[in-house]
């Protein structure tokens, strides 16, 4: 799957700060490009992954589409 990021560098220390527009709080950061890049991969495999969630007996799951 394919993300847009968006990488800026810091001018005072030099380090890339990163995110993903489309998935808001997803950011990262790295000492290099290269680096900064690594690290948003691993970001967005953690946001996209889905945390269990315990429901009490009774409750309903659905999906709605937008």
């Amino acid at each position: 799957m394919k993300w847009r990021v968006i990488l800026e560098p810091d001018p005072e220390t030099h380090e890339w700060a990163i995110w993903c527009p489309e998935l808001p709080g997803c950011i990262s950061a790295g000492v290099t490009e290269a680096e900064a890049l690594e690290n948003i991969k691993e970001a967005i495999e953690l946001y996209l992954d889905p945390n269990p969630i315990e429901l009490i007996e009774g409750a309903i799951t659905r999906e709605v589409f937008i």
